[in-house]
């Protein structure tokens, strides 16, 4: 499990998305890139916070900001999920955590006082440098969008 902090480079990954194409961070060097880990597709607070990127993705586009979300969802369920509440922003899958463990956000989760290995909810936000310039982990949904959206704007 990566320890990332502000200030580390960060990992690259390539990931099959949603649009059918690939996302590689390295394909958007130069600009800056949020990227966040949700536990999965069409839950309560996974839905509410794809539903906020997406509202707000105009002004991260102003902002010159890039947002991708990433599960380890399959492709087919990220479709499924982007369409029945119209989705848009970039999902992407996955499946084998190759991104997920890299960015160290596959942790130890508790519900119901059941122990289990799940994403951590964590938002990154990558600089033009490719460095991470802000990380927030155990993200919790209401403001989170907005929060992240005033420092992509102060970078």
């Amino acid at each position: 499990m990566a320890d990332l902090a502000e200030g580390d480079k960060a990992p690259d990954f390539t990931l099959a998305a949603d649009d059918g194409s690939s996302f590689r961070l390295a394909d958007h060097a130069g600009g800056k890139v949020v990227v966040y880990f949700y536990p999965k597709d069409d839950t309560q607070g996974c839905t509410i916070e794809a539903i906020d990127f997406t509202k707000a993705a105009p002004a991260f586009a102003k902002a010159g900001t890039k947002v991708v979300g990433i599960s380890p969802d399959s492709v087919a369920s990220h479709c499924k999920f982007r369409d029945k509440h119209g989705l848009g922003i970039t999902l992407a899958a996955d499946p084998e955590r190759t991104a997920i463990e890299a960015y160290g956000v596959w942790a130890e989760k508790s519900m119901y006082g059941r122990k289990y290995m799940g994403v951590d909810r964590s938002t990154f936000l990558i600089g033009p440098d490719g460095r991470i310039a802000r990380a927030w982990r155990t993200v919790k949904v209401p403001g989170h969008v907005e929060a992240v959206l005033e420092a992509a704007e102060a970078l």
